[in-house]
């Protein structure tokens, strides 16, 4: 390829502006892949509501974005995974700290990213449902399995099948939210590797996660969702508990006390980010939203220290440094997709057909959306595919 184009953001709260960016060259154990179908998530619209609140190692203009599906168009020095041609999908890190913000950012038509972040989609699933999976994937995997966090054993991976009378030991995970991305995510790692799972989801979504393999499903807006989820470990070890979703970590951290757990992995802060208006400069609104996240962290720590509880927030891109990511995207992904053990959840809604799409897209975020993903699908380039050798 000679050329690519991406939706750049040019400055902390602007608008996407697409236009030509540089075409990537693969390093060492990455690939390009030109991108087919892309999807949103909320860390793009809390990047662009809040300008360099979070991130602020990016050096603007960027390219946001990490869910990416497409087609290798060159390799690597030592990638043996993928040759030009494959079908891929990958989880772009190029917005983490010490990462090329530009060539490794998804909102593009070629990105580089890392073969140990990606996995071979099966011929007959489409690019549009396997973009669902990357961001949520990987938060649901760091937030199982990292040491850091709930500290799971991920070598079950390549030895249990999703099975729903199998179980390695009598041990629980609780998944808080497991409608949402990362928690249909969770609740299929969490079982791939031999838990049990008790999760909470909204009456219309019971079904469905009883699909994936959770024994217990309740209500989260019930008034005694707490009470019932402790019933149902009925005296088992509960190994932790997945908080996802704003709210989630009040009550997800009253059941570790009532369970004997002793970890919490929180995948959201205590109010919310990504639904903020962009407003440039130090808003009346964000400053009241600072306030209010530090206030309820500090409460709610205050209350893991009397019960003994441990609650840290949970950072997806952990898994790239780590054996949890190849054993997630290399050992368990590739066989779990070709023989449909793993569902691809939430189901894609595209919502265009082009990078100038994606603006609508977060825009469309912003306004609450529900046990679905935004994806963008992109057509194929023309020029040449490439061939199989590595790029030095």
């Amino acid at each position: 390829m000679t050329s690519n184009s991406a939706a750049w953001i040019e400055a902390p709260f602007a608008d996407l502006v697409v236009r030509p960016s540089p075409v990537p060259t693969p390093g060492p154990g990455q690939v390009v892949v030109q991108v087919r179908a892309v999807a949103v998530n909320p860390l793009d619209a809390i990047i662009q509501s809040n300008g360099r609140l979070m991130y602020r190692w990016l050096d603007y203009p960027v390219v946001l974005g990490e869910d990416v599906a497409g087609v290798v168009v060159a390799v690597g020095e030592g990638v043996h995974r993928f040759a030009a041609g494959d079908r891929l999908v990958a989880y772009a890190t190029g917005l983490e700290k010490g990462r090329d913000h530009v060539s490794g950012g998804g909102f593009q038509h070629l990105v580089a990213v890392d073969e140990a972040l990606a996995a071979p989609i099966p011929d007959h699933v489409a690019f549009e449902d396997a973009v669902v999976l990357p961001l949520a994937l990987s938060t649901a995997a760091a937030a199982l399995f990292e040491t850091s966090q709930l500290g799971l054993d991920h070598t079950r991976l390549d030895d249990i099948r999703l099975d729903q009378d199998r179980t390695a030991d009598d041990e629980v995970v609780v998944v808080w939210g497991g409608s949402t991305s990362v928690g249909g995510n969770a609740v299929q790692l969490a079982r791939a590797a031999g838990y049990r799972v008790i999760t909470t989801a909204s009456p219309q979504h019971h079904g469905t996660m009883q699909t994936l393999g959770a024994e217990a499903v309740f209500d989260y807006r019930a008034d005694d969702v707490v009470a019932s989820v402790v019933a149902a470990t009925r005296g088992a070890r509960v190994v932790g508990v997945v908080a996802i979703a704003v709210g989630s970590a009040e009550p997800c951290v009253e059941i570790a006390a009532k369970t004997g757990a002793r970890r919490v992995a929180l995948t959201s802060p205590s109010v919310s980010f990504y639904d903020q208006p962009r407003r440039p400069g130090l808003a009346w609104s964000r400053v009241r939203l600072m306030t209010r996240l530090v206030w309820s962290n500090v409460a709610l720590q205050a209350r893991c220290l009397r019960h003994g509880v441990r609650a840290r927030f949970v950072w997806g891109s952990a898994i790239a440094t780590s054996d949890v990511g190849p054993a997630v995207w290399s050992g368990y992904l590739p066989r779990a997709l070709a023989e449909g053990r793993h569902q691809l959840l939430p189901r894609p809604q595209v919502v265009g057909t082009d990078l100038g799409a994606l603006q609508s897209a977060l825009d469309t975020l912003r306004g609450g959306v529900s046990a679905q993903k935004l994806v963008v699908s992109l057509p194929e380039m023309g020029g040449p595919q490439g061939d199989t050798t590595q790029v030095p």
